[in-house]
């Protein structure tokens, strides 16, 4: 599949940055396959001020829906950080697999989600809250 473009806003990446991957660095954490992912991902990610920011974009604190291009099977989500995950709520961590997945992607785009019986195709099928499209751009 061929990689995308993905946003970011300076918010998300500074606190991403500062309060996932250096506190897991200091913890001997380099190992880790979820922060390789997600540091990747930041790394490429183009960073758009936060009012600049497209309204169909996930970033942190968005609620969307997936679809598995497979199965069709639709599941909806908020995208936090790892201490506020609480997947009986739908809230997934931006450190699990689909979390880092679709982090910066927009509506409409299939991206892989690897699980361990090889590779999901998601589609983000909507996006129905973004904090920046919102003007919530504390969150």
């Amino acid at each position: 599949m061929a990689e995308r473009k993905i946003y970011i806003t300076e918010l998300d990446k500074t606190r991403l940055n500062k309060e996932i991957i250096a506190v897991a660095k200091e913890f001997s954490a380099r190992d880790r396959a979820d922060l390789q992912s997600l540091t990747a991902e930041l790394e490429r990610a183009e960073v758009v001020p936060a009012k600049e920011m497209p309204p169909k974009v996930v970033t942190m604190n968005s609620k969307v829906v997936l679809r598995d291009v497979d199965s069709s099977e639709t599941m909806t989500y908020t995208l936090v950080f790892p201490k506020q995950a609480d997947i009986d709520a739908g809230r997934i961590s931006v450190l699990a697999p689909v979390g880092t997945a679709i982090l910066g992607y927009s509506e409409g785009d299939v991206v892989e989600w690897p699980v361990p019986s090889g590779v999901r195709h998601i589609c983000i099928a909507e996006v129905l809250y973004q904090p920046e499209a919102a003007g919530d751009y504390h969150l």
